[in-house]
């Protein structure tokens, strides 16, 4: 797989995609639909591999310098979650804490979401984690579950969070009530009258950009 990235990498591009994420990571030069559609053949042939095979992709890719092939395990590992379970969770959050940045914390918040299948096994310990990125999946591990999305829990990871001075987790409180004001705009707005202050200038801005 690491060849045919290699050869479908476009170099001019891999200076203006490391620019973009701050020259805190190498790249290839494979902008997003080039990189899934030059992996998609081997992404679909590792269906049914099983979670422990998956997993140790996974870890391999994350090891190799250019940030394409972090991107790639996210992309295999959320072809492939529903072979994922609870269990994984543990390893899932272990690959947020490698290399950690926003790019692929959320792309592992996403997976998270999935593999949770509308629980909220670890994500309390998660909030509690002295690393801000765990934090930062717990504060979005509901987004996109709509109307299964634990309002109660929602607000109190918000306001248990509320104090944090961290870029990236102002603005992840802020994206978390942003996308549950889509179903209950009410609820949220709501929320940050009670808040009030409470939260940041940033986190409130984000969370009422889209109510009325």
């Amino acid at each position: 797989m690491s060849a045919a990235l290699q050869a479908a990498a476009l170099r001019d591009k891999a200076a203006e995609m490391r620019a973009y994420m701050r020259n805190q990571f190498d790249f290839l030069g494979l902008p997003t639909p080039l990189r899934r559609a030059t992996a998609k053949p081997w992404l679909k042939a590792q269906k049914g591999s099983g979670a422990a095979a998956l997993l140790q992709q996974a870890n391999r890719l994350w090891e190799l310098p250019q940030r394409e092939y972090q991107y790639l395990a996210i992309d295999l590992l959320a072809m492939h979650w529903k072979e994922l379970s609870l269990q994984e969770l543990p390893a899932l959050l272990a690959l947020a804490r490698q290399k950690s940045w926003w790019d692929t914390v959320d792309g592992l918040a996403s997976l998270v979401g999935q593999v949770l299948r509308g629980s909220h096994e670890g994500m309390d310990e998660a909030l509690a984690h002295q690393d801000f990125w765990l934090r930062r999946i717990a504060l979005l591990h509901q987004l996109g579950w709509r109307d299964r999305v634990d309002e109660a829990r929602l607000f109190r990871y918000c306001l248990n969070q509320a104090h944090e001075p961290e870029f990236f987790i102002r603005k992840a409180i802020g994206w978390a009530l942003r996308d549950y004001a889509r179903h209950r705009p009410q609820a949220v707005r709501a929320f940050l009258d009670t808040a009030g202050t409470q939260l940041s200038p940033l986190s409130a801005r984000e969370a009422a950009r889209h109510l009325c």
